[in-house]
Order: structure tokens, then sequence, then C-alpha cells
């Protein structure tokens, strides 16, 4: 059966699915109408929460990804309302993997800068000098 889910940052590497933490289980939300979807969304977006996408997929795909991933599900039928949880959580695990790459990033060019230091100061400024030219 088709039905519809919220993802964050939807096609991209850093792609992640919206869920309802209760306790310390997750629940994926599978709605069966997408307005009732879109109507979810919008009720998130009210909340300040990060705006998904809705997204078609076959329940029976997220049901295995439940299973390897250790959540739960819950079909939420057409009409029935469902309301997002008041709170968010402060930092999601694909940000906090954003922050990490960032930092390993910093972390890098911090390396790359210090090892550049190394150039003696007159080939700094015809490099400079060079770079101007070009503004």
């Amino acid at each position: 059966m088709l039905v519809y889910i919220l993802l964050y940052n939807a096609n991209t590497e850093d792609e992640g699915i919206h869920t309802i933490q209760e306790g310390d289980l997750n629940k994926i939300l599978m709605f069966q109408d997408k307005d009732d979807a879109l109507r979810y969304t919008m009720m998130l977006e009210a909340q300040d929460f990060p705006k998904p996408s809705v997204e078609v997929i076959d329940s029976e795909e997220i049901k295995i990804f439940c299973e390897k991933a250790s959540y739960e599900w819950e079909i939420v039928e057409p009409g029935k309302l469902a309301i997002p949880p008041e709170i968010n959580l402060e930092q999601t695990s694909w940000e906090e993997e954003e922050e990490q790459s960032a930092t390993s990033m910093t972390e890098a060019t911090t390396s790359e800068a210090e090892s550049d230091s190394s150039m003696p100061s007159n080939e700094l400024d015809k490099i400079r000098n060079q770079l101007e030219g070009l503004l």
C-alpha cells in the first residue's frame, strides 16, 4: 500500500525521516491521505519545527526500515487528526553530522593554512597583488 511520509532534505545525502519520539522509541507516521500529511507539515511549521516534504512510498519499505532501525510505525487513517508534539529536539542527528563534518573541514583548512604560513612573505605579497588585480 502506498503511504505518505515526511522527509527532511529529501533526495540529498543528509536525508532524514520525521519521527515522533515516545520515551526511548522513535515512531514514523505513515499517512494514507496526502492532504492529512500536508496538514501535519503545516502544523509542524506553525510550531516552528523545520518543514519536511511529503513523499509517497510503499508502506512495506517503511516497515522494513523500522525493523532495521528499531523504530515503531503508525498508519494514520484518512481524516484522523494527527497532532505534532509540542517540543522539538534541540539538535537532530543529521544536524549533528553536519556540525561534525564542518568541524573536520575547519580543522583540515586550519592545518593547511598553518602549512602555507611557511611560504616566504614576498611570495605571499606577490600572490596577494595578483588576486587584488583580479578584483
